[in-house]
């Protein structure tokens, strides 16, 4: 065989053996993709900044929901849950905004690099819900590429989702923007209301306002029809559904609780404890 026509048969092989065991750079390969665990988009991160690292350890966890208090201080947007602990290095840019960002950036624009679902991000006002919104929409327009957006009438998803909670005064100035980058958290007296769900996607509440259950016995039967109920009328509607004030101490009680949640199709189970979610999840992977 020729010189040439040897080294042009060697090179041909040479490329079809490489494409039998080489990925591009960066991609998972089938089986890899399977066996990859996969985000826990019901698990709910309440008072997620009090954890060692906000957001980190919550996605290392693989939650799906993470919840941030903030407060407006001298024009910054600082994350506490109560006042005495505010601290002018602790803001929403650092803990949230820019960690976010890099990770999209690093997951080709996905929280989770292999799955398309959105991060919510829930935005718990706690001064003056007017004002502090307004600044909210300022901050959240520079992170503009992270976010969910609504605009003329239609939801653009994005990797993130903001949803605004807490003082209820920051209601009127979301609803008269066109544009946003925010939607708004309900409760239950939302649920039937004209605010549609590319407004009010969510609908939280405190369990214990609602039911007087807390995990110990059997969940009385006209409790169980009452949350069925709520999570139907939510669901026909588009909305999700969370409880906040859930048992959240580790045991029977806080798992019998838990397991009606999920039972019910609340979309969102608030907990404090990361890996005791997360290993409850895995576990009633099938609800």
């Amino acid at each position: 065989m020729a010189l040439t026509t040897r080294r042009r048969a060697l090179t041909t092989l040479g490329a079809a053996l490489a494409g039998a065991v080489a990925l591009p750079a960066g991609t998972a390969s089938a089986s890899e993709g399977r066996h990859r665990p996969r985000p826990l988009w019901r698990a709910h991160a309440h008072n997620d900044y009090e954890h060692p690292r906000p957001l980190l350890d919550a996605l290392d966890h693989r939650f799906g929901s993470v919840e941030a208090d903030i407060y407006l201080v001298d024009g910054q947007l600082l994350v506490a849950h109560d006042p005495e602990d505010l601290d002018p290095s602790r803001t929403l840019e650092s803990l949230y905004l820019d960690p976010l960002a890099a990770r999209v950036r690093a997951g080709r624009g996905r929280v989770y690099r292999h799955d398309r679902g959105s991060l919510q991000l829930l935005i718990d006002i706690k001064t003056e819900g007017g004002p502090t919104y307004r600044e909210l929409d300022r901050r959240l327009r520079r992170y503009r590429h992270l976010f969910t957006s609504y605009a003329h009438g239609r939801v653009h998803r994005g990797a993130v989702t903001a949803v605004i909670s807490g003082d209820r005064a920051a209601r009127a100035p979301m609803e008269a923007q066109r544009t946003r980058l925010a939607f708004y958290d309900g409760r239950l007296t939302d649920l039937g209301s004209t605010a549609p769900a590319s407004f009010v996607p969510l609908v939280s509440d405190n369990w214990t306002l609602n039911f007087g259950w807390q995990g110990v016995g059997a969940f009385p039967a006209a409790e169980r029809r009452r949350l069925r109920d709520i999570v139907g009328a939510a669901h026909a509607r588009g909305q999700r559904v969370r409880f906040w004030a859930t048992p959240d101490v580790a045991g029977p009680a806080r798992d019998a609780v838990w397991a009606e949640l999920l039972a019910a199709g609340v979309d969102h189970l608030n907990t404090d404890d990361l890996a005791g979610l997360e290993a409850f999840l895995e576990t009633h992977r099938n609800a």
